[in-house]
């Protein structure tokens, strides 16, 4: 038994168990310095900050601009199914107003058939009348006939109906899903963006916002009025714009407290009587195109290759636009961000 018997371990006291316990901490704070260089986040300059957060703003707005659209189709969808759906309710009342006066006189006629018509014609003590009232029953039934026919008629228009407000009902709710995904989308990249800027430090975030601000206000601001507008419509999508600076950027919104950056656009030329589509890229195909140099108070101005911003020219180089989630409607050079292109909607 004693051969088979595990061997007690012998625990190091004195300088040896001192050296072994300063070994095994070193060991163990080496460990946890490498495991915590491994999660870290990596350092980024302020500038390499600032260019990210401008990456995922640009990406947000893109993913704006495709959440209206889809917003748009949704909207269109939701109208034709409710108009769909009344129209299918007004013809079934009438259809089940048909049912009952047919039903009334097939009641009737089973009341009164029960004697052969030659029978009736025999026992007639007028036999003229008879006849007459025979011809009337003939018609009366024809025009039964012709219920009998107009009703199928309104049961196949009534499935027809119903077949497309179900095509509508599936095309809703697919817009709706979609909106979900962009919804994500765009909350997906302002939150990476906000975690990125909250990781500066509060000068380092001063001097971004600084930045973004002076860089918006430009060197010579034009005065509303002070470039002549090609037009009086121009004129007053413009005068709106100017009224707009200031009023919060918000994803979605279309005014009159706040804005996106195609909405603001639509805004300012629904208040002078245009009709603007909703989105950057159906907005460009509106009206004249123009190029850069030929550019008139009131145009259309679009950046970045995927047409994904747009702002409002007020002349003198500077745009008035809404430029992204935690700022405010201003204005800024056209110089700031990569041209697109440009349109006259009137």
């Amino acid at each position: 038994m004693a051969a088979h018997r595990k061997p007690r371990q012998r625990t190091l006291t004195g300088p040896a168990g001192r050296t072994a316990a300063t070994l095994a901490l070193a060991g163990a704070a080496t460990a946890t310095a490498f495991d915590g260089a491994a999660h870290a986040e990596p350092r980024l300059t302020p500038a390499q900050v600032k260019a990210e957060v401008d990456a995922l703003y640009e990406q947000a707005e893109t993913a704006t601009e495709r959440y209206n659209g889809t917003k748009v189709k949704a909207d269109k969808a939701r109208t034709a199914l409710t108009h769909l759906r009344d129209e299918a309710t007004r013809r079934t009342e009438r259809l089940n107003s048909s049912r009952n006066a047919l039903g009334s006189i097939a009641s009737a006629q089973y009341r009164a058939g029960g004697l052969d018509p030659a029978v009736q014609l025999a026992l007639s003590s007028s036999p003229e009348e008879y006849l007459e009232g025979a011809s009337l029953a003939e018609r009366a039934g024809s025009r039964q006939a012709a219920r009998i026919t107009a009703i199928r008629k309104e049961l196949a228009r009534i499935a027809e109906l119903r077949t497309r407000a179900d095509g509508r009902l599936t095309e809703l709710k697919a817009s709706q899903s979609e909106l979900a995904r962009h919804k994500s989308a765009i909350q997906e990249k302002i939150g990476s963006a906000q975690r990125l800027l909250d990781r500066l430090t509060a000068s380092q975030r001063a001097q971004y916002d600084q930045g973004q601000d002076g860089r918006d206000q430009g060197a010579a601001s034009p005065a509303p009025g002070a470039v002549r507008a090609p037009n009086a419509r121009a004129a007053a999508a413009v005068a709106y714009a100017y009224g707009a600076i200031g009023k919060p950027y918000v994803w979605g919104a279309t005014g009159p407290g706040a804005f996106d950056c195609s909405g603001l656009t639509q805004a300012a030329w629904r208040s002078a009587g245009v009709a603007l589509p909703r989105t950057t890229y159906t907005q460009i195909n509106t009206g004249q195109r123009v190029s850069r140099g030929d550019l008139a108070p009131g145009d259309l101005v679009f950046f970045f290759s995927g047409i994904s911003h747009v702002g409002i020219y007020a002349g003198g180089g500077q745009i008035i636009h809404a430029p992204r989630p935690g700022s405010a409607v201003r204005l800024a050079p056209i110089d700031q961000m990569p041209f697109a292109g440009a349109s006259r909607p009137a």
